[in-house]
């Protein structure tokens, strides 16, 4: 894992973007986590928790599979808006399944501070 950072001050503006679209996805829909990445091409694919009867996925996770539903052969980025302390291991696999390992993961709190900044693995 790269080392966290206090506040967005340190990101590239395209950063800054898809955690403030994982935010707004998490307070928008009333889930526990809200998630964004961003594909090769820079699109952008939002997302939040996924907690059906027969199907649960992380907002991450189903970011992940609509980037890839929508075509997406890579991903340059993705964050996630979470209460949680680091990232799942499975939020960072997913990631890494289509991005790559290396591939930046942000996870900021609910109050858009980023917490961590990790790589897929």
């Amino acid at each position: 894992m790269l080392s966290g950072m206090s506040d967005l001050t340190e990101l590239d503006p395209e950063d800054k973007k898809i955690i403030t679209l994982a935010r707004s996805a998490r307070a928008r829909n009333g889930v526990p986590e809200g998630a964004a990445v961003r594909d090769e091409t820079g699109r952008t694919y939002v997302a939040g928790t996924v907690a059906l009867e027969s199907l649960r996925l992380s907002a991450l996770q189903t970011a992940v599979a609509m980037a890839v539903a929508s075509g997406a052969k890579s991903l340059e980025a993705a964050a996630v808006v979470s209460e949680a302390a680091e990232p799942a291991e499975a939020d960072l696999a997913a990631v890494r399944d289509l991005g790559g390992a290396g591939t930046p993961v942000l996870l900021a709190g609910p109050d858009g501070a980023l917490r961590v900044a990790a790589e897929a693995r």
